[in-house]
């Protein structure tokens, strides 16, 4: 057994685990990284890159179906699943490199390809080793939910770990759930030429902003998804055909493959965290503002902390954890800035309050300044003007932003800059972006907040009338 003593212990090298482990090394700690499973985590190899090559493959073949409005002769793609998933594989290959045991080892990190667990408040055992450290950083993610569906044990289902290795095009698609996760993989096998129902037990994306997910739920539908709302599952059976998925309303789906997407399950069970004194929640490991365990010596951050599981949240909470381990500063997590994104087509993305949600909290004093993309020039001249944003705003500042449209989630960005900033509205209105673009939007939404206080304002036109008087 080898005793090890490091002042950084990661356990995990997904995004979070990694981005810890390279920023520690990098300013002068010792770190020792624990992964049994894949570098690079879920996102890599799972969830963000292979999801996204996959939905740009989609967006290519329905490029070819919708050519006609551009003067463009249309035509049916002819589609190669099995070359599509090669593709999605050579994307996460391309990437590898970045989050590869090779090149932590080169920054300095020693790397234990291992699972650790705790045998002490004060240790970890992984494989032959013991590793003592100043501080530990728990980065272990999470893993699909498996509902507990009768006869869900006697099929062969997918879920976000599976769908990616290479098989035959599924001829018709179950989905089970209506999240992001759900909505984005339904919209990509449609347009590679799958049928495609989803099966929700609720309303789909049930917590986004109802008029922004009506946007896109309208164009899924448009292109042939079948979603089923209120439509909880009593059980799962083989076919001669596939596989047939009934709700407790009495509703049956047929199909050939089944995706199982209900969300998200903290990896905590095998961490042993008891003899470390670390207590846990129905999500994921207890963590104060800071990150930290109810062990003084352990944080926790991403999707094994419980909260909000994304992969730039991770990366957030790694610079979070860093401030305080290495320079001993005060350092918390705040979550009103963290934008989050759908990548449908149109894409969907929010910040901080919905309107429901502003309306519940601010009463009177919030106000909603909105704008159409179809008021967007290049959004019309690409003819992608279907979708919207509104900023929710009170005394002057915004507290929520919710977008429907192309490139939201590129646009959200700078509603997390201004939330965190505590900016005004008026320096989004003040800003100059490049004609035509769609980051547009932002500053006329920022103009729609201000046109009523100038243009429907009896004082400023008397003031205006005055002043035009006295000008020379």
């Amino acid at each position: 057994m080898e005793r090890i003593k490091t002042d950084v212990l990661v356990i995990g090298a997904g995004s979070g685990g990694l981005s810890v482990a390279a920023g520690a090394v990098q300013m002068g700690a010792s770190v020792v990284l624990l992964e049994g499973a894949e570098m690079g985590g879920d996102c890599l190899n799972y969830g963000c890159v292979p999801s996204k090559a996959l939905l740009a493959a989609a967006r290519a073949a329905q490029a070819q179906r919708t050519s006609g409005v551009f003067g463009i002769a249309p035509v049916t793609p002819q589609v190669d699943y099995s070359a599509v998933m090669a593709h999605v594989g050579e994307v996460i290959a391309r990437i590898a490199p970045v989050d590869s045991q090779e090149r932590f080892e080169s920054l300095g990190v020693r790397v234990i390809r291992a699972f650790g667990h705790f045998i002490s408040p004060t240790e970890v055992q992984a494989g032959p080793h013991v590793i003592t450290a100043r501080r530990v950083v728990i980065a272990t993610g999470s893993r699909p939910l498996v509902p507990p569906i009768r006869g869900l044990d006697t099929v062969d289902y997918l879920t976000n770990e599976t769908l990616f290795q290479p098989r035959g095009k599924p001829a018709h698609l179950l989905i089970i759930g209506g999240g992001p996760i759900g909505m984005e993989m339904a919209q990509a096998h449609v347009r590679l030429g799958c049928k495609v129902t989803v099966i929700e037990g609720a309303r789909a994306l049930g917590k986004e902003d109802p008029e922004t997910a009506a946007v896109v739920l309208g164009a899924l539908r448009a292109e042939g998804v079948e979603i089923a709302e209120d439509a909880q599952v009593s059980e799962v059976a083989k076919t001669e055909t596939g596989i047939c998925v009934m709700t407790k309303d009495g509703r049956r789906f047929d199909g050939s493959h089944l995706l199982v997407a209900v969300g998200r399950k903290s990896n905590v069970e095998n961490l042993n965290l008891d003899a470390a004194g670390i207590e846990t929640t129905k999500t994921g490991i207890r963590v104060d503002a800071g990150l930290r365990t109810t062990n003084r010596r352990v944080y926790a951050i991403g999707d094994v902390a419980g909260g909000m599981q994304f992969t730039h949240v991770a990366g957030y909470h790694a610079g979070v954890v860093i401030r305080s381990m290495l320079f001993g500063l005060p350092s918390k997590a705040a979550t009103a800035h963290i934008p989050w994104a759908t990548y449908t087509d149109p894409e969907l993305a929010q910040i901080g309050l919905t309107e429901a949600e502003a309306r519940d909290r601010h009463g009177d004093r919030l106000e909603i300044a909105r704008f159409e993309y179809a008021d967007n020039d290049r959004a019309v001249a690409e003819r992608k003007g279907r979708g919207l944003i509104k900023v929710m705003v009170v005394r002057g500042r915004p507290v929520g932003v919710s977008i429907v449209g192309p490139q939201a989630g590129e646009a959200i960005a700078l509603w997390s800059l201004a939330i965190s900033s505590r900016l005004k509205m008026s320096a989004i209105a003040g800003m100059v972006a490049p004609y035509p673009t769609l980051a547009e939007i932002n500053k006329r939404a920022a103009g729609a907040y201000f046109s009523p206080r100038l243009f429907d304002n009896r004082l400023v036109r008397i003031t205006v009338g005055l002043i035009q008087r006295w000008l020379p």
